[in-house]
Formats: structure tokens, C-alpha cells, sequence
């Protein structure tokens, strides 16, 4: 039995933005985890699409910290040059939303099922906002992570995009320097920059490590 074929996402994402028009960007939704996260990826981005920041993030522990991340994101839109819009959308603080869809997880160590279930639940709203208000694309700024499962994220995306009707952009941020750009901007604009991941079991695992 052969092997599946490993995708080159940035690859594929090169290809998709080398066919945009820059008379007629496209609308993009994009999910965002922190600002940090989201500096590079909105200063690449941003030179091809009208993005919209979508701060969905329900796993985030406790609820001081979830508003310190909300304030940064708006601070970095505000303050950051770029070639297209930028706007921004938020949700409410869901925590029981997490911890419902990652009931019976509680204990799997950090980058496994639990974090997949959580990719899903924040890619899953954003699917469904984005089919809403008639985006052209949704996406993650979450892949820019070295410590997270950029084709988990695609296959779950791109499996959303399937059942909502608007399509994936797949991605792997942190290629091209993606991850070590994102500190260089965090640096640039003073952004806080959290020693974990957001939910209460990551911190408790950076807490024992």
C-alpha cells in the first residue's frame, strides 16, 4: 500500500494567491489565536486579500487572559500598516463550549485529540460565519505554530469547507521564516506574548515542565 502524498501547503498557497487579481481582492475570514500569531500572517496575507480578524477563542484560560489576547489583537489591527482592510470580529467568552467538546479529553497530553477537537470547534464557527456573510475564503492564523498540526488544521478545514459551502485556505505560516517574522513584529510592536498555548490543561502542563 502506497504512502499518501505529503502536501506542500505553502506550495498550494502560493499558487492560489498568484491568481488573485489585486483590482479584486477576495474577502478572507480569518480565525486568529492571539496577535503574536497573527502579525505575520496578516502582513503576508493582507497583500492579496480584504481579511477580516475573526477572535474566536472559547478554549482560552481564565477570562482576564482571554480579554489581555482581545485587546492585543485590536491594538496590532489598529497600529499595523496594510496593503488591503483590515477589520475585525469577536466573540464572546464561550468557555463551556471547550470544555463540552473536549469532554472525556481532559487528560491526553498537549497536541493530541484534544487539540484536534479544539482546532474544530474554533475552524467550525468560523466556517459557519464565514458561509453567514458571504466570505470568499476562511482560515487560521494557527499553523504559524511550530507546536501545531498544520495538516490536522488543513484536513479539518478543508473538510468544513466541504459542509459549509465556502472554501479552506490551506496553509503552513510558519514556512518562509513565518514563525521567526511573527516574533520580529511582536518585538516591533511591544506585543504581549503568552508562555502557553491558552487553555487551562496547557497551562498546567508549561506549569509542571
Amino acid at each position: 500500500m502506497n504512502a499518501p502524498v505529503k502536501r506542500n501547503y505553502q506550495l498550494e498557497l502560493d499558487r492560489i494567491t498568484a491568481g488573485i487579481s489585486p483590482d479584486k481582492p477576495p474577502r478572507l475570514l480569518l480565525h486568529s489565536c492571539c496577535a503574536p500569531c497573527s502579525s505575520y500572517v496578516l502582513e503576508y496575507l493582507s497583500q492579496y486579500f480584504s481579511i477580516t480578524v475573526f477572535y474566536y477563542n472559547p478554549n482560552i484560560y481564565p477570562e482576564e487572559e482571554f480579554i489581555k489576547r482581545i485587546d492585543e489583537q485590536k491594538r496590532l489591527i489598529a497600529e499595523m500598516p496594510f496593503k488591503n482592510p483590515v477589520g475585525f470580529m469577536e466573540e464572546g467568552y464561550h468557555s463551556e463550549r471547550f470544555y463540552a467538546a473536549v469532554k472525556g479529553l481532559e487528560h491526553i497530553k498537549e497536541g493530541g485529540e484534544r487539540c484536534f477537537a479544539c482546532y474544530r470547534l474554533r475552524l467550525e464557527e468560523t466556517a459557519r460565519l464565514a458561509a453567514e456573510k458571504g466570505f470568499d475564503y476562511f482560515t487560521t492564523t494557527l499553523s504559524i505554530s511550530p507546536y501545531k498540526n498544520a495538516p490536522k488544521l488543513n484536513e479539518i478545514g478543508e473538510e468544513l469547507g466541504g459542509i459549509y459551502g465556502v472554501r479552506y485556505l490551506v496553509s503552513d505560516f510558519k514556512k518562509k521564516n513565518g514563525y521567526k517574522r511573527s516574533t520580529e513584529l511582536s518585538e516591533q510592536y511591544g506585543m504581549y506574548r503568552q508562555n502557553y498555548c491558552g487553555c487551562v490543561f496547557s497551562m498546567q502542563e508549561r506549569n509542571l515542565q
